[in-house]
């Protein structure tokens, strides 16, 4: 089952003390282009994300937003270390009485001295962390089930688009049998036209058209466009999803329609091979959103 390159999926976890919301967006992409927002305080994640992202995701633009909400919203606030600050404090008005500095903050530089005031959110324990990780495969699970509900549409789409080339290529089988004689025909009353019935050489003529006209034989093209067809129809029922095998496919059937049109010499059949293109150009678009 193919899935499309586009996605979205939200995860949210919470234990009481503190919820998680992780957001997942992605669109088209040649390759796994990735880029995380997440609090300072898991920021130590960030490389296992990383891992399971390319693994999970495997290719598009993905934006990965994470974000968190404590209940207790002091649960984070900073430490001041009164001790410390003390002893700095000291220590400054000290050296002020010393040289004579009076007016000199005091408190403030000793409030900004290391160690004085310790930031929170830089510890996060293994059980929020374990919070985290649920919410993110939460959301990658959402996520890839956006992406099989696109790539059935997709799908649906493809198949159709390749089904009408194959249609096509019935009515070009159906109008094709006219086609040889009128060349030879057209040839015929060219020569006679040009140098005379009586001035022709019956065997040497017969010898030049047989090689000419199997130059325009189109059954080889026929026969290939055909299992391209097929093979992509088959691709796209497979278990796995495979874009890029897809677009190979689809320049070989563009290979086929493009000789196919060139050797028709039969407006009828190149007026088709028109609408093969156009089919196979909207294939060619929709191939760009499959994972």
């Amino acid at each position: 089952m193919i899935k499309s390159m586009t996605g979205y999926g939200v995860g949210s976890k919470e234990n009481g003390q503190v919820k998680y919301t992780v957001e997942i967006k992605s669109l088209n992409s040649k390759f796994l282009e990735l880029g995380i927002r997440l609090p300072k305080a898991v920021s130590d994640k960030e490389l296992t994300l990383r891992g399971e992202c390319s693994k999970l995701i495997e290719r598009g633009k993905v934006n990965v937003m994470i974000s968190s909400e404590y209940t207790d919203q002091t649960a984070k606030a900073s430490t001041i270390n009164g001790d410390l600050l003390k002893k700095y404090y000291t220590q400054l008005q000290e050296i002020a009485f010393q040289v004579g500095d009076k007016q000199a903050s005091l408190f403030d530089l000793a409030l900004n001295m290391p160690e004085v005031v310790t930031n929170n959110e830089d510890e996060v324990d293994e059980e929020e962390g374990k919070i985290l990780m649920a919410a993110f495969h939460q959301a990658i699970e959402r996520f890839n089930t956006f992406r099989l509900d696109e790539g059935k549409v997709l799908k649906a789409d493809l198949e159709s688009r390749v089904k009408m080339i194959l249609s096509f290529l019935l009515e070009v089988e159906s109008i094709e049998g006219d086609r040889i004689p009128l060349i030879r025909e057209r040839i015929s009353q060219y020569m006679d036209d040009a140098v005379g019935k009586e001035h022709i050489d019956k065997n040497r003529f017969e010898q030049e058209l047989i090689f000419y006209i199997d130059k325009l034989d189109i059954t080889e093209e026929k026969v290939r466009l055909r299992s391209h067809c097929n093979y992509f129809l088959e691709a796209l029922t497979a278990t796995d999803s495979n874009g890029k095998k897809l677009g190979f496919i689809s320049q070989e059937m563009g290979r086929e329609i493009n000789t196919l049109g060139s050797k028709a010499n039969h407006a009828g059949i190149q007026q088709i091979v028109v609408r093969m293109k156009e089919e196979l150009e909207k294939v060619k678009e929709q191939l760009l959103n499959v994972l």
